[in-house]
């Protein structure tokens, strides 16, 4: 990482070149206050496990079922979802797990990770496109748990009260992340858990009807949908596992942690979904109509805070690669405040927004697939700067473009004005149109993977 004053160089475990300095003794071990102290490594398997599994499970998630199922009149049968929801949750988890493996060895945040990719000042492009998308999706956050505290109290009112009350809870978690973490393993998972469970049981018991019949038409394009929603995470998981004390440890307790809970989580929505009619606002209905439903969805929706607190932390973390040395306090608490007031002016997000931030999220997933690729199989081999001299690697830029290019071509960002006349149009010159098999993810993955592997092949021969 960096220093704006000279420090110690030392190497981590992977062989990447960091100047790290150690961190101060203090009774309790926090992350760092600056970006040029390494991490204490106390987060276990479990804590890693809750932590994801807290992430994996969100309203968001159970309303957006309706992604999966597919258009009134056209929609998967329920097999056909469940299986997409299965499929897409673990392809996307393992590249998921991929970034958070990158992350406990180099002991580097998200951002500055990408210093050994791309440079250190080439890296403030991807940092800035993060930056953007965490405080979109953490306003975005604070406006689901106002939603829901409104649900549970059945009212229309006090809206402020609880997005200002949503806003303290989410700044308090991120001055302390890594005792945040803590609670959220030994109290949090499991009160989230048996909400789960008995949330399962009362709707389970009312059964639910199969619209979709032996419908499999949309299959692929439902699996690419959840894949997208697990590598939403990609930016973000170096900045928690960086404090695990293994490898295997990260990797497993995010894979295992964020599948379970996600396709629980999606599962339990597509039932809700489908005793709705297919209605995903009335979705919370089902979970209030059930006996003592109200209390369980409470536990759900001040769970939601985790959400925001990834959010806010991450945006931190990486405002941290631009400006190394500001304590970490002061910017986790001024975010928070920022998303608060944002969240209190806007009460809802308009299509152009959610097409910004699906615009974003293609961005990652090339990009991880540039960033395994070099790491593990490229100049990570023998060991990436991320200091603040590290030097620009501009050629790593192309495979990255090439990636994103596939996945606007493949599915061009919806409801974004002249961007997305400009992809459609361009599908029209070319006489493409997308399949059912045409998964974006998957191809731009591959497709930013492949060049990634001949371009360090052909410098490994230079």
């Amino acid at each position: 990482m960096t220093a704006a004053s000279p420090s110690p160089s030392s190497t981590n475990s992977s062989g990447s070149t960091a100047l790290l300095e150690p961190a101060a003794a203090t009774g309790r071990a926090e992350a760092p206050l600056v970006l040029d102290t390494a991490p204490p490594r106390t987060l276990g398997f479990k804590d890693q496990f809750a932590l994801w599994a807290n992430l994996g499970i969100s309203l968001i998630g159970f309303t957006s079922a309706a992604t999966v199922l597919g258009q009134p009149g056209s929609e998967l049968s329920f097999t056909a979802a469940l299986t997409a929801i299965v499929a897409g949750t673990v392809i996307g988890t393992a590249m998921l797990s991929v970034a958070s493996l990158i992350g406990a060895r180099t002991g580097a945040p998200a951002m500055a990770i990408l210093r050994g990719l791309f440079g250190t000042r080439l890296s403030y492009l991807p940092t800035v496109l993060n930056i953007l998308q965490c405080v979109g999706w953490g306003v975005y956050e604070l406006i689901v748990i106002a939603w829901g505290a409104q649900t549970v109290a059945d009212t229309q009112g006090w809206r402020w009260l609880f997005v200002v009350l949503a806003g303290a809870l989410t700044t308090a978690l991120t001055i302390w992340p890594l005792g945040s973490i803590t609670a959220l393993r030994k109290y949090v998972a499991i009160a989230v858990g048996v909400a789960m469970v008995y949330y399962t049981v009362q709707l389970g018991r009312q059964g639910w009807p199969n619209p979709g019949a032996g419908n499999w038409k949309g299959f692929l394009s439902a699996t690419d949908a959840i894949i997208a929603v697990s590598i939403s995470f990609v930016p973000l998981a170096a900045d928690y596992t960086r404090h695990s004390r293994t490898g295997r440890a990260s990797f497993w307790g995010t894979f295992s942690g964020y599948t379970i809970a996600q396709v629980w989580c999606y599962a339990l929505g597509l039932i809700a979904l489908l005793q709705s009619h297919g209605n995903a606002d009335n979705l919370l209905d089902s979970f209030t109509g059930v006996t003592a439903g109200w209390a369980f969805l409470l536990v759900l929706v001040l769970r939601e805070a985790d959400q925001s607190f990834a959010n806010v932390y991450s945006t931190a973390m990486s405002v941290h690669n631009l400006f190394p040395r500001v304590d970490r306090r002061l910017l986790t608490g001024g975010l928070g405040v920022l998303v608060t007031v944002l969240a209190l002016q806007i009460t809802e997000f308009t299509n152009a927004y959610y097409a910004f931030l699906g615009l974003i999220g293609s961005v990652f997933v090339p990009l991880l697939a540039v960033l395994a690729t070099d790491y593990f199989l490229g100049r990570g081999r023998r060991g990436w700067d991320l200091s603040q001299q590290a030097p620009a690697r501009p050629l790593m830029l192309l495979p990255w473009a090439l990636g994103f290019c596939t996945y606007q071509f493949l599915a061009p960002t919806q409801n974004f004005g002249a961007w997305t006349h400009f992809w459609t149009q361009l599908q029209g010159w070319l006489h493409f149109t997308p399949q059912q098999w045409t998964s974006a993810s998957l191809f731009s993955f591959l497709v930013a993977g492949l060049v990634t592997l001949g371009l360090t092949r052909l410098s490994d021969a230079v």
